[in-house]
């Protein structure tokens, strides 16, 4: 007879002790076609050497052993930092064993002799525990960075360019492969890589981002990877790392060519064996994990001055997507525009705004160098002040550009020199921080990287 869905958990790794060897077989047979891992152990020291070697999502626990009995086995366990759910089970209990068993951090308790049907019912209760405290885990680390639990602004538009795109993403979504997304600065990488995850065959799974510009490089591989207690000054007790929180779904690493070179390596190794590795532990946990990755550097650039690695890169670039800055599908600006103002009037609870023509043809001449963030950033502002604030493009503007073809606007005058414009209004964000260009980039909604190049071609212009 098949086993239904419910009874199925193909992710975890479960550990049966239990000192008769009845037992042990039983319980391993019935779990072997439901789990994707189950060990076995005949006493609490073989048990404590697997968790030693072993993640374990579970553990089906027998209290009389020899010698140390499974509720000392269980509080060593905690007290080291074992975060998995454990089942005791005994066949001579009283309301004093039950009692230390929930204080030793028991999840359940079950007397022998007991139906199949009770011990799936208790695997399948603390499993999805288990479950939802990852997915509280993902969440609110999710929203201590302030991120959107889903995406704001969709892919909006009917250019060639993003119809291009939508086509790549679900071509890309179908299969597990890893995927390497390259773009500008606000390009809308982490959408794209949503969007992956949501069209995926893992969509009901975790989907984990990782900015690795962000992270301390000290602890870049306790954040992916975990730790174990005591592994270096201040792990008081063990943690899972973001690999784990992503099984089943995918984890997104933006930035990844910000990443150092030993944990470049550490992360082909993970890629290669399907396997981590917590810091200052024997343990080698498989992970079942989509890999999608995001750059706005050019990787190829970074192999060859050795500043990012070439076997990592290829590992990567399985396929690779690049998503086109604004500038190159600029007539989806009105559709974006509009949907701006759709979506972030009524959140931030004010009256929507009107765009005329002249304003479109502004915005349509505009270069765009933070791309999609900057139209957003430009709309949420208008929004604040009640008009559409072109101005905050262009200081100094004067009225009435050169009309693109087939504007109402009158024709007949010289066309405006808007890439002064822009210079003149970087330059000015420049000046008002004291010539701190990470504050000004921030400011302008674009890449500091993307600021240095801009900076070097007016260098370069004299």
């Amino acid at each position: 007879m098949p086993l239904s869905p419910a009874e199925r958990w193909p992710l975890a790794s479960v550990l049966v002790v239990d000192d008769e060897e009845g037992m042990r077989n039983f319980l391993t047979k019935t779990l072997a076609t439901r789990c994707g891992q189950v060990l076995a152990a005949g006493s609490a020291e073989e048990a404590a050497a697997l968790c030693a070697q072993h993640r374990f999502d579970l553990l089906i626990l027998d209290i009389a052993l020899p010698g140390k009995s499974g509720i000392e086995l269980l509080r060593e366990l905690r007290e080291q930092g074992h975060s998995g759910e454990v089942i005791l089970i005994t066949a001579f209990a009283d309301l004093d064993t039950a009692i230390q068993a929930l204080r030793a951090g028991a999840s359940d308790f079950i007397l022998k002799p007991f139906r199949i049907a009770q011990i799936l019912n208790a695997m399948a209760q603390c499993l999805e525990r288990s479950r939802l405290a990852r997915e509280n885990f993902v969440l609110k680390r999710t929203l201590s960075e302030k991120r959107p639990a889903s995406p704001l602004d969709g892919f909006v538009g009917n250019s060639t360019a993003m119809a291009s795109l939508q086509h790549a993403l679900q071509r890309a979504a179908a299969v597990p492969s890893t995927v390497l997304l390259s773009g500008e600065s606000g390009t809308g990488k982490e959408l794209a890589a949503l969007a992956l995850h949501a069209r995926s065959p893992r969509a009901a799974g975790p989907f984990v981002p990782v900015n690795c510009a962000t992270l301390s490089p000290e602890l870049i591989d306790s954040e992916l990877f975990g730790h174990a207690r005591g592994a270096f000054t201040g792990a008081a007790k063990a943690r899972d790392g973001l690999f784990y929180y992503a099984q089943g779904g995918t984890l997104f690493l933006d930035e990844i060519g910000e990443l150092p070179l030993p944990q470049q390596a550490a992360l082909l190794r993970v890629l290669e064996e399907r396997r981590i590795r917590p810091v200052g532990s024997e343990q080698q946990i498989p992970i079942d994990v989509r890999i999608v990755a995001a750059t706005n550097r050019a990787l190829a650039e970074e192999v060859r001055t050795g500043r990012f690695r070439k076997d990592l890169y290829y590992r990567l670039q399985v396929m690779e997507i690049t998503l086109p800055p604004l500038r190159a599908h600029k007539e989806d600006l009105p559709a974006l525009v509009s949907h701006f103002i759709a979506t972030l009037a009524p959140q931030l609870g004010l009256e929507p705004i009107e765009v005329s023509d002249a304003q479109m043809d502004y915005l349509q001449q505009y270069d765009w160098p933070g791309n999609v963030r900057e139209l957003r950033n430009l709309v949420e502002r208008s929004l604040i002040l009640g008009a559409l604030n072109v101005q905050a493009l262009y200081p100094g503007l004067e009225p009435a550009p050169q009309p693109r073809a087939g504007s109402s606007m009158a024709s007949g005058t010289a066309p405006t020199d808007l890439q002064t414009l822009e210079k003149q209004h970087i330059l000015s964000v420049l000046e008002s921080v004291s010539g701190d260009k990470t504050r000004a980039a921030a400011l302008l909604g674009i890449s500091r990287r993307t600021l240095e190049r801009r900076w070097a071609e007016w260098q370069t212009a004299g």
